[in-house]
């Protein structure tokens, strides 16, 4: 079932984390610092919306990290359950949709929780404070429709929060699979 991400308060602070990468490095907030733009992306390997714009989300941002965006993946579905989210399979998903980006295992699925992530994809653009300046749609591709995955609605978002300008709203939610909680994990409504 399809799930649009919550919409996180903008003005948000980021959420700390520190996380196994897939090459066995443990990867934290901290190692992004300096860089004026951060996008922390909640991925799978098996959802078809995130299939639907990997390859186009691979060129998009290899790009823009010589603006200065620094990217980064995490996936927080759960392997026992879906075992195509597995760090093999996801080791196949950055080489077929080549990303540059740390991919992380939130294994624990706290750090999803602490983002509010609904679904996958579900993005989320920090500006130099590292505080919530977008949170949305990558562009209007879906995987049953023929809209180009350009990145477009991303990059308008990027190049804003870059030239260190607001992204106004309002922003169009991203639509993806539901992530897969362990049982007990699943979060409770919250205001924010």
């Amino acid at each position: 079932m399809a799930l649009e991400s919550l919409m996180v308060k903008l003005g948000t602070p980021a959420p700390d984390f520190a996380l196994p990468g897939l090459t066995g490095e443990v990867v934290s907030l901290d190692n992004f610092k300096g860089q004026p733009a951060l996008l922390v992306a909640f991925l799978s390997n098996h959802c078809p919306y995130v299939r639907r714009i990997e390859l186009a989300l691979g060129a998009l941002t290899a790009e823009l990290h010589e603006r200065g965006l620094a990217t980064v993946a995490i996936s927080a579905n759960d392997i026992a359950n879906y075992p195509d989210d597995g760090p093999e399979r996801l080791r196949e998903q950055v080489l077929r949709a080549g990303f540059t980006f740390p991919y992380l295992i939130d294994e624990s699925q706290e750090t999803a929780r602490a983002y509010r992530a609904a679904c996958t994809p579900d993005l989320f653009l920090y500006d130099a404070d590292r505080t919530l300046a977008y949170r949305g749609e990558f562009d209007g591709a879906r995987p049953r429709n023929d809209v180009p995955a350009d990145g477009s609605t991303l990059r308008r978002a990027i190049d804003l929060v870059l030239a260190n300008q607001p992204v106004p709203e309002p922003h169009t939610p991203s639509i993806g699979c539901g992530i897969k909680w362990k049982p007990g994990n699943e979060p409770r409504a919250t205001l924010l």
